[in-house]
């Protein structure tokens, strides 16, 4: 009888099989989530254009661009809505006028009357590269924020009614407080100067320090935004004795400190309060090398980490007739 022999692996061909097979998936791993990041990328790009085309749709309608926040309590002139986002401003103008209809601006923000707007996630206001899904309960967040500019300030003129910051410049940015900034307020021309940028969600956490998101409070005063710059990066991080706040952009109607950001430092550094009145709130966000910004005229650029300082600056004022090309950053 004669036997015959069954074909198979071998052991030894088996496990070679195993790590050609394990060579292969680490070889394409970083591909597929490259892949999606750039898929990521590209909606986050899309959302901020829905957004420019909500700015110039409202610019149209109202004769001006949407301030970054209200007062906290309407001033002799000021009757807007208190202490409000300007993001939230923009919902009827985005084709979510059901949501912006959910919102009282006749009472405070926090008022158990918005719970159901609070609530409410918004998905063109959200970053799909932002991996922090775990927020408040009842509150839907927000990574798009407006640029007031390259100056040290959080309040000025009407919002700073005891003059803390008498001694700065004002709001150079075309979204500040109780703004009405029209496109014939930009000489630098709106392709030159910086609308809105992204930030992402805070940790909502003051046990732990993450440095994109959160906003350290140094325990210094700076004049200057040099100054400012040194305080907040050489600040120790880990000491959580003085962080600030945690929660940032959440909830996306709130105007505080969430409402805005500024170019007083360059994409991807830290954050930072100094009360009373004075931060620097930076841009940044999870796409690798830099951040999406959508300038004033509606087009969206993507801005490298590297950019240097004075570059950035330039982009985030609407009158400091700075020139700019293209290839400066």
């Amino acid at each position: 009888m004669i036997k015959t022999r069954r074909n198979a692996f071998t052991l030894i061909e088996l496990l070679v099989v195993i790590a050609i097979i394990a060579v292969l998936i680490a070889l394409l791993l970083p591909a597929v989530q490259a892949a999606r990041e750039a898929a990521r990328r590209v909606q986050c790009v899309n959302n901020l254009k829905q957004l420019g085309l909500a700015l110039h749709n409202y610019h149209d309608s109202l004769g001006c661009f949407p301030m970054s926040m209200g007062l906290d309590s309407p001033g002799f002139g000021y009757p807007e809505p208190v202490s409000y986002s300007g993001l939230s401003m923009l919902l009827p103008y985005m084709e979510q006028s059901v949501v912006f209809n959910a919102v009282n601006y006749s009472i405070i923000r926090g008022d158990p009357g918005n719970n159901t707007a609070m609530a409410t996630s918004v998905s063109s206001f959200l970053c799909p590269s932002d991996p922090q899904r775990n927020l408040p309960i009842g509150q839907a967040g927000e990574n798009y924020r407006p640029n007031s500019g390259n100056i040290l300030l959080y309040v000025s003129g009407a919002s700073d009614p005891w003059g803390f910051n008498a001694s700065l410049p004002p709001f150079n940015g075309p979204f500040y407080p109780v703004s009405k900034t029209r496109i014939a307020d930009i000489p630098d021309g709106t392709s030159n100067t910086a609308g809105f940028s992204e930030m992402g969600l805070g940790d909502m956490s003051n046990a732990i320090a993450t440095e994109k998101t959160d906003q350290f409070w140094t325990q210094t005063w700076p004049s200057t935004d040099v100054q400012a710059i040194s305080d907040c990066q050489s600040f120790p991080a880990a000491n959580l004795a003085y962080q600030g706040l945690s929660t940032s952009g959440v909830p996306w109607i709130e105007g505080s400190t969430s409402a805005m950001y500024n170019h007083v430092n360059t994409p991807n550094k830290r954050s930072c309060i100094f009360p009373p009145g004075r931060i620097v709130n930076t841009a940044n966000g999870y796409h690798p090398g830099g951040v999406n910004v959508l300038m004033c005229d509606g087009s969206v650029r993507f801005v490298k980490d590297s950019v240097n300082l004075p570059t950035w600056q330039a982009l985030g004022s609407r009158n400091g007739g700075e020139v700019l090309s293209s290839d400066s950053y």
